[in-house]
């Protein structure tokens, strides 16, 4: 046998092992999806950082600590009785193969249209898993909320474009978001009116991910360098302060202001 074929039964059974009731680990007999699912998102989120801070070394081994999260779910359902690794392999590679008909039917498709090419798929899938009543769902039903709120809002959108409720150029996208800022900017302005500021805010952030979809960026990415350059000119701030023994609490807005300023042209 392979290898890696035999690395995968190993961790199988290393997951068999630890959720033995009799000769298992206390802690992982204990859980179930519902208590492991943070862990598998914070898993996800770690492969992220790894690519964006482009650790190979890292990003295997987070990769690892996500296929770990895909045996434990597995583990559990096959527990359960629901399926095992096997029809998780199964269904993945059927879906993949369906999905891609350009690749592996020789189907012809416009790199422009795989999107919504993609979707048509999905709804098909969905279709045949509805039961016989006819109960017309929502497009964006399949949209999950368990996503974080600027990953759903692009999906969202998404959906939407894929039956053309979609702006076809930017200009009117950057538009929209200045039509919200000014109704936020009115709602700010009004007394004991915190819920509609909310969503006021909320139509900005909606609007801001709608701009990042349509020039090619990736909302979340954009955010998370905007985090990590916040992130390097405080800590320039900070260190220009100890170099003067001066604490953050001693210094005044100008100051600070003035740091922030050399900061930028740095980061």
């Amino acid at each position: 046998m392979d290898e890696r074929a035999n690395n995968m039964d190993k961790l199988l059974q290393i997951m068999r092992a630890l959720r033995d009731k009799e000769t298992g680990c206390p802690w992982d007999i204990k859980q179930d999806f519902k208590t492991i699912a943070p862990y598998t998102l914070e898993e996800a989120y770690e492969v992220v950082d790894a690519i964006e801070r482009d650790d190979m070394e890292q990003l295997q081994d987070e990769l690892g600590d996500v296929l770990f999260q895909v045996v434990y779910h597995t583990q559990m359902a096959e527990e359960k009785g629901a399926f095992d690794f096997t029809d998780v392999l199964q269904g993945i590679c059927e879906k993949l193969i369906r999905r891609h008909p350009h690749v592996f039917k020789g189907e012809q498709i416009e790199e422009k249209d795989l999107a919504k090419e993609w979707e048509k798929h999905k709804k098909s899938e969905r279709n045949e898993k509805e039961s016989e009543a006819p109960i017309k769902n929502s497009l964006l039903e399949d949209v999950t909320l368990a996503i974080p709120a600027m990953r759903r809002a692009y999906k969202l959108q998404i959906k939407a474009a894929s039956v053309g409720f979609d702006w076809q150029e930017v200009a009117p996208v950057v538009e929209k978001l200045d039509e919200e800022i000014s109704e936020l900017k009115e709602q700010l302005a009004r007394a004991n009116n915190q819920r509609r500021v909310e969503e006021e805010l909320g139509d900005v952030l909606f609007s801001c991910v709608n701009i990042a979809r349509h020039i090619g960026v990736d909302a979340e990415g954009a955010l998370r360098g905007a985090n990590q350059r916040f992130f390097e000119r405080f800590s320039y701030i900070e260190e220009q302060l100890r170099k003067n023994n001066k604490t953050l609490e001693a210094c005044d807005v100008e100051e600070m202001e003035r740091l922030w300023l050399e900061a930028k042209r740095c980061w």
